[in-house]
C-alpha cells in the first residue's frame, strides 16, 4: 500500500508559512508533507506561478501547477500580502518582491521590503496621507483531482514606524493586529494562527472542503496524537 501520509501537500517553501500552518491541519487531524519531503525540486518555473492581479488566481496557479507533478494528492497552496490605505492598497500581491530586489530572498528580502514600506508611508504622510491602518490578506486554495476551491481572508491592523518583536516573516514585524493587540513577530505561531489572514483562510477552506476530499487523508494518515491535541 502506498504511504498515505504522502497524499496531502503544502505547496510552499516558505518556512515561516509552513510553522504556522502545521497547527492548523494538525487541529483537523491531517499531517500534510511539504515540498521538500515529497522530493519535489524547486525550479525556475515557479517564479512565474504568481503572475496574476488577485490574490485568488495566484494561489490556484500554485496549487495547479504543484497537482499535476503531486501523483493525485491534495495539494494546498496560498498568496498573501499586505494592503496599506495610505499607499492605495499597495503592495497588494506584489507583496513578496515590492522592493524590486530580485537578488535577495528569506530575511534579507523581508529587510528591503520594510524598508521600502517605511520609506513609502514617509513619502505619504508628506503628501497629506498619514493613515497606518492596513491589512493582510490570504487566498487559500486547495486542487484535487475532481475538483479546486479558493477562500480569501483578512487581518486588520496598522503598521509601526519600528520594528517590534523577532518572530514571524515578511511584514510582521512592523504589523500591529488589532485583535491580538501585539505585532504578528512578537507572538508564538500559533497564536498568530488564530487571528492572522493566513490561519483564517485555511480554516475556512477546510470547513468548506466537500468530506469525500479529506475525509479518507484523516482516516489513513498516521497523525502525532498529541498534534491533533493542540
Amino acid at each position: 500500500m502506498a504511504d498515505v501520509s504522502m497524499r496531502v501537500l503544502i505547496a510552499t517553501r516558505n518556512d515561516g508559512k509552513l510553522r504556522e500552518l502545521r497547527p492548523v491541519f494538525a487541529h483537523v487531524g491531517l499531517q500534510p508533507e511539504t515540498l521538500q519531503e515529497a522530493n519535489i525540486v524547486e525550479s525556475a518555473d515557479e517564479d512565474a506561478l504568481e503572475v496574476f492581479d488577485t490574490f485568488e488566481a495566484n494561489a490556484l496557479s500554485k496549487a495547479r501547477w504543484f497537482a499535476k507533478s503531486s501523483e493525485g494528492r491534495v495539494v494546498f497552496a496560498d498568496d498573501s500580502g499586505l494592503e496599506v490605505d495610505a499607499l492605495g492598497g499597495a503592495p497588494g500581491v506584489c507583496s513578496k518582491r515590492w522592493s524590486g530586489r530580485g537578488d535577495l530572498s528569506g530575511s534579507a528580502l523581508d529587510d528591503a521590503n520594510n524598508a521600502f514600506l517605511q520609506k513609502s508611508l514617509e513619502i505619504a504622510v508628506a503628501e497629506g496621507r498619514s493613515s497606518r491602518t492596513a491589512r493582510y490578506v490570504c487566498a487559500a486554495a486547495c486542487v484535487w483531482p475532481t475538483g479546486e476551491l479558493v477562500v480569501r481572508a483578512h487581518s486588520y491592523g496598522r503598521l509601526l514606524n519600528a520594528a517590534r518583536g523577532d518572530g514571524g516573516f515578511g511584514y510582521d514585524p512592523y504589523f500591529y493586529s488589532d485583535e491580538l493587540e501585539a505585532t504578528f513577530a512578537e507572538v508564538s505561531a500559533s497564536t498568530k494562527a488564530r487571528e492572522s489572514h493566513r490561519g483564517r483562510a485555511f480554516r475556512a477552506l477546510l470547513a468548506l472542503l466537500p468530506s469525500t476530499v479529506l475525509l479518507p487523508q484523516i482516516l489513513l494518515t498516521p497523525v502525532d496524537q498529541s498534534a491533533r491535541a493542540k
